[in-house]
């Protein structure tokens, strides 16, 4: 079986975001960034243009979900102990067990997600490219789509779909 694909590797592909990690015995990081980097591969049927994809059709997209990322604290809307409220003052209140924090509400993203690892920002991020995609190119057929975040170098989450 044959397979075609393009792979977009670009250093401005990025987002700095802030986020706290909830690990499985209720412990938590200290708040603190990454500068995140991402990466997409996808697999389709080749045209008779010979293209899966034009690279410059997919790469604004691609800049335009780590935009709506970057420069933000990003809370996991979906955890079963965090919890979060926007205040009429412009702040968001966030509370997990015994810390607390305030920010403004326009510097804070709840993402349904249920923790803030690289693989859930990869999942995010996968799923929002492809709904993306399909909603800017019906026609075209994603046989598999493959999204990197890179926290620091050689430790990334990846999310893989395959229709």
């Amino acid at each position: 079986m044959e397979r075609w694909s393009i792979y977009i590797a670009k250093e401005y592909l990025k987002f700095s975001s802030a986020h706290f990690l909830i690990f499985p015995d209720g412990s938590k990081e200290r708040l603190h960034g990454h500068n995140y980097q991402v990466t997409c591969e996808i697999d389709g049927r080749l045209s008779e243009h010979g293209l899966v994809i034009d690279f410059k059709m997919v790469k604004p997209i691609i800049r335009a979900l780590c935009d709506d990322l970057d420069e933000h604290w990003l809370i996991p809307g979906e955890h079963p102990e965090l919890r979060y409220r926007h205040r009429d003052d412009g702040h968001t209140e966030v509370t997990y067990r015994n810390c607390h924090y305030l920010a403004p509400t326009e510097e804070v993203i709840v993402l349904p997600i249920n923790n803030t690892s690289a693989e859930n920002f990869a999942a995010w991020l996968g799923r929002n490219l492809l709904g993306r995609l399909r909603e800017r190119f019906g026609a075209l057929s994603v046989c598999a789509l493959r999204v990197t975040v890179s926290e620091t170098a050689g430790q990334q989450g990846v999310y893989t779909y395959r229709d």
